[in-house]
């Protein structure tokens, strides 16, 4: 795979062209209806394999290397006639080796709610492990709210996609409840019915794992949240089910803060099975505009939880979305959102050009309204998801967790299955 970078004046002819490829291929990779439109900036996954190149005029060896991904030491082997490189000549015809093997093979988990689209669902199910289907609202008193994925979980299992069952301390109006939290984790009648509730859902609904999300908990929760993770990792054992956790993004082990200080990572490491890293929201839906998964930031993150969890046991969160800014920004003001897809969409509806913020690693664009007001829109492209795709080889982690799968990402599913294997427990 090569990730093209669109210049000004460039079309998909163009551009398979120049790579030696048809234009059928990459409309088909990164899933594009129009071939005339394109942003500047915007980054287009090219299919690779073994293909002819005709030398242009300044080309080096090393240069067309680069270009297409490829070690010189390869291209040299694949073109015996060519002796060292140095002496290439334009017009002449070089063979281009196929790409490198992939990394290994990982984990995916991807989020979903009960009413995703399951026609987008089934496009992303060969490259899944496993489906959190989002979720169960543990109320005060230990019930849970009743959720209709009797069809998901019936559709992630023929597609051999473990269905995952999330609980959340969500209440019924919205938003994570410290009370729900604290209630279920400190009084012993409203967790024992939490543990027999969640006990009979996933034999009667034929769960293959429980993901506990539990966010904004007290901190002087901290100790009971641990202790209920054990029980109920104790329980679901017995049942022969694995337990996934979802912590906030932390830096060290003292961060202060409530979305922070009742996650404890090295008490999740030791007693669940997975730990979701929320690798995301640094730009948020209500704060200030900013990348949203930067990767200097995911990486200090997944720096630390390797120091205090196992990394096998890793999950790194990637998002899928992206974030429309009204600028200047004014606190309390909430971004649009939207998908990856529509991201470029609007870039070339505006005739904007996308911008990459090396230090993020990260695609953003300009551009204004009707009523002339100036917009900033983050988002996630090819090269940043290749780019974290990267620290789960360098860090050895056991893959990576989607929020969500609702939205459209082609050339994310592209990238991945360029980059690794997905594994498949069912």
């Amino acid at each position: 795979m090569i990730i093209h970078v669109v210049e000004p004046g460039e079309s998909i002819y163009s551009i398979a062209r120049r790579y030696g490829v048809t234009s059928e291929s990459v409309l088909q990779a990164n899933d594009l209806s129009n071939p005339d439109q394109l942003a500047v900036g915007q980054a287009v996954v090219v299919p690779q394999g073994r293909r002819i190149y005709t030398v242009r005029p300044g080309d080096s060896i090393f240069a067309i290397a680069q270009r297409y991904g490829v070690q010189p030491a390869a291209i040299l082997e694949e073109n015996p006639d060519v002796g060292d490189g140095s002496r290439i000549y334009p017009g002449q015809i070089v063979v281009i080796p196929p790409p490198q093997a992939k990394q290994g093979t990982i984990e995916v988990n991807g989020y979903a709610f009960p009413n995703t689209d399951t026609a987008l669902l089934q496009r992303t199910f060969a490259l899944l492990t496993y489906l959190s289907i989002f979720a169960y609202r543990v109320r005060a008193d230990g019930s849970l709210e009743t959720l209709d994925d009797t069809p998901l979980i019936n559709l992630a299992r023929q597609n051999r996609v473990a269905p995952v069952m999330v609980i959340a301390n969500i209440r019924e109006s919205g938003g994570f409840s410290t009370e729900i939290g604290q209630s279920v984790l400190n009084d012993p009648t409203a967790q024992n019915a939490l543990v027999q509730n969640i006990q009979n859902t996933m034999r009667e609904k034929g769960y293959y794992a429980l993901n506990v999300d539990f966010e904004y908990i007290r901190p002087q929760d901290r100790e009971a949240y641990n202790t209920f993770l054990t029980r109920i990792t104790d329980v679901m054992h017995q049942d022969g089910h694995l337990v996934f956790t979802a912590v906030a993004p932390k830096l060290n082990a003292t961060q202060q803060g409530l979305l922070y200080e009742a996650h404890d990572y090295a008490a999740h490491g030791r007693i669940v099975d997975r730990v979701i890293l929320m690798t995301y929201e640094w730009g948020y839906l209500a704060g200030p505009p900013q990348a949203i998964a930067p990767i200097d930031q995911v990486r200090r993150v997944v720096q630390y939880a390797v120091s205090v969890i196992p990394p096998k046991k890793i999950l790194m969160g990637i998002p899928n979305y992206a974030y429309d800014w009204t600028l200047p920004y004014q606190r309390g003001t909430l971004a649009d959102t939207f998908s990856n897809v529509e991201a470029v969409r609007r870039a070339i509806a505006n005739n904007a050009a996308i911008q990459y913020d090396n230090t993020a690693q990260s695609p953003f664009y300009n551009y204004y309204d009707a009523q002339r007001r100036q917009h900033i829109v983050w988002f996630e492209d090819a090269r940043s998801i290749q780019q974290k795709l990267k620290l789960v080889t360098e860090f050895g982690l056991a893959g990576i967790s989607y929020w969500t799968i609702g939205r459209p990402f082609p050339t994310n599913w592209f990238v991945l299955s360029s980059t690794f294997n997905v594994t498949k427990v069912l």
